[in-house]
């Protein structure tokens, strides 16, 4: 119902996603967390995958069960093929299918160029990019063979690539973390491209600068912040359930027509602030 407000004082979402089936990757903290939870109050029964943090990643079930949906947590690594493959196959064992894969695990190894280690570059990539992929790839079968059940829902399936500004804003010092969200961004058009025809969305989400523990030092003392929103023309900076909300909206039938679009949630971070007084 528009408008109005659950107890704790945060907006109802309304019931978008009923009787959907979704996967979330690196949802036991930050933005993965918020998502899922958002996507369990949307009415959707919600894996929550995780590789460290189990504890954590049971709390955020228990969370999500609250709402009167199903969920359950499961490990795995998403750089690895083998693991996807397990992780998707049992999701439609359990749930009997997948509508919505939310592919937002994710890590930063930052460092210079001239000191960054192969290791370094190519974890990120494994994990961000690679990572990205393998779920993609593991939905997209379960959608193609299932294909469109009207009652629950206009197309296939929904896949969302978590990325970033730095999609299209360089970052140096990051060479690693902006490179895969580059590819992210390449990737999620093609994926698009190809997939469409098969009546399945895949967009991606690009996070401004967001309140999480991967980049805590940011914002957590007033002068830090105060260097931060410098770069925020809407000067605050971002929750993770600014993501999940959008995530939400996304990936329901209200938005059933956006395919191939990356939505920055980043407080016009992507407007280049440094320019509003005339470059």
């Amino acid at each position: 119902m528009a408008g109005s407000v659950e107890e704790s004082g945060t907006p109802l979402i309304a019931r978008l996603l009923r009787g959907q089936k979704a996967l979330v990757t690196g949802a036991n903290s930050g933005i993965g967390k918020a998502t899922a939870i958002a996507l369990g109050r949307a009415g959707a029964d919600v894996v929550v995958n995780y590789v460290v943090g189990a504890d954590e990643a049971e709390k955020v079930v228990e969370q999500i069960r609250g709402f009167g949906v199903n969920a359950y947590a499961h490990e795995a690594d998403v750089s690895d093929e083998d693991q996807v493959v397990d992780m998707v196959a049992r999701i439609v064992r359990e749930f009997g299918t997948i509508d919505i894969m939310v592919a937002n695990a994710g890590l930063q190894r930052d460092s210079a160029l001239v000191d960054m280690t192969l290791a370094q570059w190519q974890k990120v990539i494994d994990v961000n990019l690679t990572g990205q992929f393998l779920c993609a790839r593991e939905a997209a079968k379960e959608f193609m063979r299932r294909g469109v059940v009207p009652e629950v829902s206009r197309s296939a399936g929904k896949i969302v690539c978590m990325s970033s500004v730095h999609q299209i804003v360089p970052w140096a010092g990051h060479v690693n973390y902006a490179s895969s969200k580059g590819g992210v961004g390449m990737m999620m058009q093609t994926l698009a491209q190809e997939l469409a025809p098969h009546h399945i969305r895949v967009n991606a989400v690009g996070p401004g600068a967001i309140r999480t523990p991967i980049n805590t030092a940011a914002w957590d003392t007033p002068d830090a912040e105060a260097e931060l929103l410098k770069l925020i023309p809407y000067r605050r900076v971002g929750d993770p359930e600014d993501i999940a909300n959008a995530v939400v909206a996304i990936t329901s039938d209200l938005l059933d027509y956006v395919v191939g679009t990356t939505l920055y949630v980043d407080g016009g971070m992507t407007l280049f602030p440094g320019f509003a007084t005339g470059g």
